[in-house]
């Protein structure tokens, strides 16, 4: 993808977005009882379908793409050679496991292989988009913006993988179905080891939107930036003897200079609006922003850490709950948190901030001329 292709990134999704909207008008349908206006399926997957495409016919240029390609191309198409090769997995055997079963499905057609594996992913955050967010085409917008599709359906595609299967099992948060929820995330922690973070997180993010579980999360948050050695040092602890043994070593070795403030900065927005507006959340008492707010503090709490620590680490936590506040929360709040002409005026600022992060970003990772 050139410089023209990349904008084009976003021009799909203001010209797509309108004739989808045009063309397939959102309606109202019932959302766990409640009436509310949502796009249709079948215009909320046509939007991401651009996404899934290009997904699927990057170049080895872009991030860990050409790593990827080689695994899938080098594995074997007979279903007697998996043994072997999965005898050779040290970690994560579950994306291997979807890796063969689709080289024995697909060949060595490795386009379709990333197309297949992005199709899953961008489907189950369209629906997710599509049921909970009040504003489905700024959710996708702000996804594409804010490079989380460059950064996770091209780089961190594994991670992503596992981080879309809990997604999938939004509702079972919701309703607090802690069986099939443990289940999905174990799932997902055979495709990234990750995903087992999640496990004490579905149940922090539970309850009212900055409860006091919440409270304690940004207070650890600010001991570990103000004691940022003492916390490496228990992180070196914590990990050891597990396949994340030398993360802190790679880091330090690596001389990662953490996370970049304005990503943080960007990502911590949804954060700083839930705290303004917490009356009018707390007065409206919607499970699902009480979430997706609880969620963001998370997010924000992470990003802070890997300010001070590595962006490369664990600056790649905060995905399994930032789509809930970027996607989820940031729309509700720039709707409901301001009056009607604000709001608007709100959401386009957004659009144009976002716009400019994007350029921020891609141009610093040399996407973008």
């Amino acid at each position: 993808m050139g410089y023209i292709n990349n904008w084009l990134l976003l021009v799909w999704m203001v010209v797509g977005g309108a004739f989808l909207f045009r063309a397939f008008p959102p309606r109202r349908e019932l959302v766990d009882g409640v009436a509310v206006e949502r796009w249709g399926a079948a215009a909320a997957i046509l939007l991401v379908l651009p996404y899934i495409i290009l997904a699927g016919v990057r170049s080895d240029g872009i991030a860990d793409t050409g790593s990827y390609r080689w695994r899938f191309l080098a594995m074997p198409t007979q279903l007697g050679e998996w043994g072997d090769t999965l005898a050779k997995v040290t970690k994560d055997p579950g994306f291997t496991v979807v890796s063969l079963a689709l080289k024995f499905l697909l060949g060595n057609r490795d386009v379709l292989y990333f197309m297949v594996i992005a199709a899953f992913q961008l489907v189950v955050l369209a629906l997710l988009y599509r049921r909970y967010s009040c504003n489905y085409w700024l959710s996708i917008f702000i996804f594409v913006a804010s490079t989380d599709y460059i950064s996770w359906c091209t780089n961190g595609m594994r991670q992503f993988l596992a981080v879309t299967i809990i997604l999938a099992g939004t509702k079972f948060m919701l309703e607090r179905r802690w069986p099939p929820l443990v289940v999905l995330i174990l799932l997902a922690s055979t495709i990234h080891a990750t995903a087992l973070m999640m496990l004490p997180v579905v149940w922090m993010i539970q309850g009212q939107a900055w409860n006091r579980k919440m409270m304690v999360t940004l207070v650890c948050s600010v001991l570990a930036l103000v004691a940022v050695d003492q916390f490496t040092q228990m992180l070196s602890v914590v990990l050891e003897d597990t396949q994340y043994t030398t993360v802190v070593s790679d880091w330090q070795s690596m001389n990662d200079d953490g996370t970049s403030p304005i990503r943080v900065l960007v990502y911590a927005m949804p954060t700083i609006l839930s705290l303004v507006g917490l009356r009018s959340i707390r007065y409206v008492n919607d499970p699902v922003i009480n979430l997706a707010a609880n969620a963001s503090i998370v997010s924000t709490a992470l990003y802070m850490v890997s300010m001070v620590t590595s962006g490369i680490y664990i600056g790649r936590l905060p995905i399994y709950v930032s789509l809930y506040a970027t996607g989820i929360l940031l729309p509700w709040e720039l709707k409901f948190l301001f009056e009607e002409l604000s709001g608007k005026l709100a959401t386009m600022a957004a659009v144009v901030l976002y716009t400019a992060f994007f350029y921020y970003q891609m141009h610093g990772w040399g996407l973008l001329s």
